[in-house]
């Protein structure tokens, strides 16, 4: 598990309550995975006492969107929620992709 430092990632972003990490397989120039360090399944597990942390992980996401140079041009930020939603890993996960024009509807 990344989180506890079992299998490699490339950080570039990390905190009390989370870590960014570039995705191995990515889908633009730009494509961080932004998570909490504790346990939610998906967005659609959240509980309302979880508002200040999905908060957080949404600034975040602008932070790195930021670092990696794509605030100004533009990014996406996306979660995956359920089989149907493309969600593949149990972890709440936001993906903040960037460096190149995205194309609606997203697929």
């Amino acid at each position: 598990m990344i989180l506890r430092g079992e299998i490699p990632a490339d950080l570039v972003y990390e905190d009390d309550l989370a870590i960014a990490f570039r995705d191995v397989a990515p889908q633009a120039e730009v494509h961080v995975l932004v998570i909490p360090r504790r346990h939610i399944r998906s967005l659609a597990h959240a509980a309302e006492n979880d508002q200040a942390l999905l908060g957080h992980l949404l600034n975040v996401c602008a932070v790195v969107a930021a670092q990696e140079g794509v605030a100004e041009s533009g990014y996406r930020v996306v979660t995956n929620i359920g089989g149907d939603g493309g969600q593949s890993v149990d972890h709440l996960h936001f993906h903040v992709l960037g460096g190149r024009r995205m194309g609606w509807p997203p697929g």
